[in-house]
């Protein structure tokens, strides 16, 4: 496998998750350069990681450091501007997500990637950290017959800083681009329609939105519902999968698939019949996004995690927040808006 030189642009607290991860695969990835329009943020992150390539400039970075890939971590408010030089240079990019906060935006980055034949990946981490990938293999194999319904909830508090808390659009854009991700994943189908509901508590600091709760109907008849909130004290995260034949349930690290009792009454406390444990730390998660790009720069072939795989993702998201803001549901067209 070759060695590939990274720069990154954006040099902010997620890229600790980042380095963290490719720390480990040194034989894969040399990061030679970081980017952030603030100096000190630079040096900061920099001096951390033992970087040598600092830059306040992109353009100046394209030229000067050496780079082979870039690692874009910025705001997604000016990720089109940021990766379009990129694009132009013909450097492969890998972009924290959401890579657009619309679905126009995400749509012209894919297009002019697509024009000048430059690989750009999106970082959905969550596939292999939350175990999505994992499931959709499980329901894909048949464990739960029919795949029928899919169910999750996700309830915290979170109280982020900087320019995420000044945004219109907030939690969503945060955290459910994950659950956006993996429930279409694991659905293996487009989008036919989303209903949103959403509002802002007061329990947060923030201008967008905190808490939201979701519906989509896809094409094969699967219907999804989740609800996710940044203003509770009160902590969940449950996932339940409901098929014809059988239900998986992942609440913590295991994966539980449980039958329907032969007496057929209802069993409150169920035994399952089989377990799973395919947690991946989620700085793993990262590093094996970026190697799929990777790959595919080396052998042409698309990876899974493409700008064009990850345009239905942002389709969901700027499709509950349209659904949200006109309070009506809104409809797909082969899973795009």
């Amino acid at each position: 496998m070759k060695k590939f030189k990274v720069g990154f642009v954006g040099a902010g607290a997620v890229t600790r998750l980042h380095l963290r991860g490719y720390s480990n695969h040194q034989d894969r990835v040399e990061v030679v350069a970081m980017c952030d329009p603030s100096e000190a943020v630079v040096n900061e992150r920099a001096d951390e990681f033992g970087v040598a390539g600092r830059f306040t400039d992109i353009n100046e970075m394209i030229r000067s450091s050496g780079m082979e890939v870039a690692v874009v971590c910025t705001p997604s408010t000016i990720r089109q501007s940021v990766i379009t030089p990129l694009l132009e240079a013909g450097i492969p990019v890998f972009v924290e997500k959401p890579f657009a906060d619309t679905f126009g935006e995400a749509d012209a980055i894919a297009k002019e990637a697509a024009r000048l034949n430059v690989p750009v990946s999106v970082n959905q981490n969550f596939r292999k950290h939350n175990k999505f990938e994992f499931i959709r293999g499980l329901i894909q194999e048949g464990v739960v017959g029919k795949l029928e319904g899919i169910h999750f909830s996700s309830l915290f508090y979170r109280q982020d800083a900087g320019w995420r808390i000044h945004t219109e659009r907030h939690a969503m854009s945060v955290m459910a681009i994950h659950w956006f991700d993996g429930i279409r994943r694991m659905a293996n189908a487009d989008a036919e329609s989303i209903y949103c509901t959403a509002y802002s508590s007061e329990a947060v600091e923030c201008i967008g939105e905190t808490d939201a709760t979701v519906q989509i109907t896809f094409a094969n008849g699967v219907k999804a519902h989740f609800t996710q909130s940044f203003s509770s004290p009160f902590v969940k995260s449950d996932l339940v999968i409901l098929g014809s034949e059988g239900v998986i349930n992942s609440s913590n690290e295991d994966i539980n698939l449980y039958r329907k009792d032969p007496s057929g009454k209802p069993n409150w406390n169920p035994t399952p019949v089989q377990t799973w444990n395919a947690a991946l730390p989620i700085e793993e998660a990262i590093f094996e996004g970026l190697n799929e790009l990777l790959d595919w720069v080396e052998t042409g072939k698309e990876a899974s995690n493409s700008a064009y795989d990850n345009l239905h993702t942002v389709s969901l998201l700027d499709g509950a927040y349209l659904s949200a803001k006109n309070n009506k549901v809104i409809s797909f067209n082969k899973g795009l808006l």
